[in-house]
């Protein structure tokens, strides 16, 4: 099937025989996928290689067959954006979120609205611990796995703004007791919720609840870019 002009951001790529690299990439419409870019790496081919660098939103024309795609074509489809020191690594985390909690070929265009929101925030130099709160709780909410975050698990009532509580990631908030590693107060999830910055010690406990939630998803797994960012 040949697809032309697809919308999408490259997450990962690594060498492939001789001349080729394999890049992941989250399109629009056919979720991540697979692309065999054939001759890249070949010192004529440099202009066409720098269009698949990550952050850098692109129009691929595909040859799909099978689990593998072969890229036609590349072209930039979108300003030119550049993420450096934190943000860069931030950025990385994110591609490495979405290659280990997608399956290929799995069309997800709210997804990749999400993501493409979420660069434009970190280039913008927008906080980054909140934007990345922000992109965990979209995406996992895309992806069918929403966290309940304004009602206790235990009694269905409104959460207690004041009180503590610790997330479980199967059945949701039920109260807790400070001191807990995993505790946070109920302001801090309403905050998340209702999409509002929470103050620094909300935000620290939500990135330790964030991370239990998405090893949870994981299988237990840990991201190679949580060493990094700690």
């Amino acid at each position: 099937m040949r697809v032309e002009q697809q919308p999408a951001f490259v997450l990962h790529a690594r060498p492939y025989r001789e001349t080729s690299l394999l890049v992941e990439c989250l399109t629009r419409d056919l979720g991540r996928i697979g692309v065999v870019a054939r001759g890249v790496r070949n010192e004529r081919a440099r202009s066409q290689r720098a269009q698949l660098e990550p952050f850098q939103r692109i129009a691929l024309d595909l040859l799909l067959k099978g689990e593998l795609a072969t890229m036609r074509a590349a072209e930039p489809a979108g300003p030119s954006r550049r993420l450096i020191g934190d943000a860069g690594l931030a950025g990385l985390y994110l591609n490495e979120l979405v290659v280990r909690l997608t399956g290929r070929q799995d069309p997800n265009p709210e997804l990749f609205d999400h993501y493409e929101r979420t660069l434009g925030r970190m280039a913008a130099g927008e906080p980054l611990g909140w934007t990345l709160r922000r992109f965990e709780r979209d995406m996992l909410d895309a992806l069918g796995y929403a966290l309940q975050l304004d009602v206790d698990a235990l009694d269905g009532e409104p959460l207690d703004p004041t009180a503590t509580y610790v997330y479980d990631p199967e059945s949701g908030a039920s109260p807790g007791r400070r001191g807990d590693a995993h505790a946070l107060r109920g302001a801090d999830l309403i905050a998340l919720a209702a999409d509002t910055p929470p103050d620094t010690a909300g935000l620290a406990a939500l990135r330790r609840m964030m991370r239990k939630v998405i090893t949870f998803h994981l299988g237990g797994g840990e991201l190679k870019a949580w060493r990094v960012l700690r």
